[in-house]
Formats: structure tokens, C-alpha cells, sequence
């Protein structure tokens, strides 16, 4: 067996177990791996790129160019660290970036504070605009009394029951405390 060979032989055995990773992720396959966060850098997807890219470039190398093995080893060392990095900080930073745990108290609609975006009639129902978890959203409200409230009123769901806030106006309960 040639060097060539070797280094082709590498790179194909990269590619082809980076592809079933691939694969494994997109049909569901379930395969023994570590994420990049928790089980650091060495993992299935860093040590397949690196084979990968290693063996590319120390094929390219040793069958195209007339470069000795030793260069062409570390070249092909060095590529291979930089395609192995290159894919922990792809998984690291891009996918795994907000892998956190839900709290169901971070969605609670009691005491959240919002303004009336639809205006409410009495006994009807409106819209409510509020930031919640960083991102803006809108929900039906009713008055808890049945009241009406105006448009750009700032109010607090005091209870929130299939799907609909009940609100009171927010300078209403600041004048109970």
C-alpha cells in the first residue's frame, strides 16, 4: 500500500462516516455521540472530520505533487486539526447555542404586563401586546369584571384561563397598594 493510498483510504473513511452522521441526524438514526458542549471537543463528528480532511489533503499531496512525506504528513496533520475545529465550533456555537433547559414558571401568565392592543368592549374580548422570554407576543383578554378598556392601557392578567388573559388595569391596582 502507497501513501497515497493510506491518505485516500482515510479520507474515505471520513466521508463516508461523516455522511452517515449525517444521515443519523436527518432520519432519526440513533448513534452513541457527544455533544459538543458537554463532552468537549474530542467527539464522533470532530475525529470524522479530521479524518476526513487529513486524509484529503495528504492525498492531494502525496498523489498530485512531489512533496515529501513529511511535509505532506504535517500538512495533512494541520488540515485535519483545522477541519475537527471547524465543526466543534459549528456545533458548539450554531446548534447547540440555546440547549437550555424550559421552565414552565418563565411562562406563567399571572402578573405579566402588557398593553391593550385592540381596544376591549364590555363583556367582550380584546389583545393584549407583552415581552415575554425576549420575544413579543400577543394574547385575548377580558376585563375581570367584565369592563371595558381602552387601547394603549397598560394592564396585569390577574388569571389566565383557556387561552384568554383576564386583566385589570395596571394604575387600578396601583392605587389599591
Amino acid at each position: 500500500m502507497t501513501w497515497s493510498n493510506f491518505f485516500l483510504t482515510c479520507f474515505v473513511a471520513g466521508f463516508v462516516l461523516s455522511f452517515i452522521s449525517f444521515l443519523g441526524g436527518h432520519v432519526h438514526i440513533h448513534l452513541h455521540h457527544n455533544s459538543a458542549k458537554g463532552g468537549g471537543p474530542v467527539n464522533f463528528g470532530t475525529v470524522v472530520a479530521f479524518l476526513a480532511w487529513f486524509g484529503g489533503v495528504g492525498f492531494i499531496l502525496t498523489h498530485f505533487y512531489t512533496v515529501g512525506l513529511v511535509l505532506a504528513t504535517s500538512a495533512a496533520v494541520v488540515a485535519g486539526f483545522i477541519g475537527a475545529t471547524i465543526v466543534f465550533l459549528f456545533v458548539a456555537r450554531v446548534l447547540e447555542r440555546d440547549d437550555r433547559d424550559l421552565d414552565p414558571a418563565d411562562f406563567e401568565m399571572r402578573g405579566v404586563l402588557g398593553r391593550v392592543s385592540s381596544t376591549v368592549r364590555e363583556s367582550g374580548t380584546g389583545e393584549m401586546i407583552f415581552t415575554q422570554q425576549g420575544a413579543r407576543r400577543g394574547v385575548p383578554i377580558r376585563g375581570e369584571s367584565g369592563q371595558s378598556i381602552p387601547k394603549g392601557t397598560e394592564v396585569v392578567v390577574t388569571r389566565y384561563e383557556r387561552g384568554i388573559a383576564y386583566v385589570r388595569e395596571f394604575n387600578e391596582l396601583q392605587k389599591e397598594n
